[in-house]
């Protein structure tokens, strides 16, 4: 496949957007498949797409195909569905025989098997981290607010539990306080988990949400994300801040972010490589 355009297999949310009008600065052309229930629908008028049912496959194939798209981009929130509600064509039906056992694993495995899949489909999957390098943060503090000492010491508990949770492809985040694990993230979602953490908060200085890609994750298919309503979320929440891993978060807005933990005094802090590995 040597087509010029970009593909992008779009689910919720800006980002796949971003990295379009990235593209097209690129001097790309861009064909965006928007995910029905999922795609923002008001963002993807402005752009050549189609809007088409996660599971038929048959469609999104030939769509791409008929674009010309030689790489894709895979980026923006779904929900996975339950088997029964799929309802795949019948191209939909000969991957999912494809995928096999890694239907039934956790994200990690069936996202790995996907990218492998439209691979071997003649397509080049590429992440939306090539395209927004603008987006994926600094290390250290990017607002005016430090963490302090035991903030860090929270941060570091933090990346050991993101860790040891990632390996077993449960989550990409958790919030910590005072060396206390308040929560880790599963298949409800960063704002989700902050509401629960909520009710958990013990007195004392607030606790810290750590956001991590998963070790041996596919950042071309599920890199973690924070937007200024992750920020608002952690501030209602009672946190004192959030920490990232650098290079792999994608931050949505990053100026808005920084500018929205400022106000709510916040801090937001990119992990370095060996923070990131348990090594700082």
């Amino acid at each position: 496949m040597t087509g010029n355009t970009i593909g992008i297999l779009a689910g919720g949310g800006p980002l796949p957007f971003q990295v379009a009008e990235s593209a097209r600065r690129q001097g790309r052309e861009v064909f965006i498949i928007g995910f029905q229930d999922f795609v923002d629908l008001d963002q993807i008028r402005h752009w050549p797409h189609r809007i088409i049912r996660l599971a038929a496959a048959g469609d999104i194939l030939s769509s791409l195909r008929q674009a010309d798209c030689g790489d894709i981009v895979l980026i923006g929130p779904v929900r996975r569905p339950a088997l029964r509600d799929l309802r795949p064509d019948a191209e939909g039906a000969r991957l999912l025989a494809r995928l096999g056992r890694a239907l039934f694993s956790g994200d990690d495995g069936l996202l790995g098997a996907l990218v492998r899949i439209f691979g071997e489909e003649g397509f080049r999957v590429r992440g939306a981290h090539e395209f927004l390098t603008h987006s994926l943060g600094r290390v250290g503090a990017l607002g005016s607010v430090q963490p302090d000492a035991q903030a860090k010491g929270d941060i570091a508990r933090g990346v050991a539990v993101v860790r040891g949770l990632g390996a077993l492809d449960i989550g990409q985040g958790c919030i910590v306080q005072d060396g206390l694990v308040l929560a880790v993230e599963a298949i409800e979602g960063t704002d989700q988990m902050l509401e629960r953490a909520s009710r958990l908060r013990q007195p004392g200085p607030g606790g810290v949400l750590v956001k991590m890609l998963k070790p041996g994750q596919e950042a071309r298919a599920d890199m973690p994300t924070i937007g200024p309503d992750t920020v608002v979320n952690a501030q209602a929440a009672g946190l004192r801040g959030i920490a990232f891993e650098t290079g792999f978060t994608l931050l949505t807005d990053p100026a808005e972010c920084e500018a929205t933990a400022d106000r709510l005094g916040l801090f937001l802090y990119g992990l370095s490589r060996a923070e990131s590995q348990g090594a700082g």
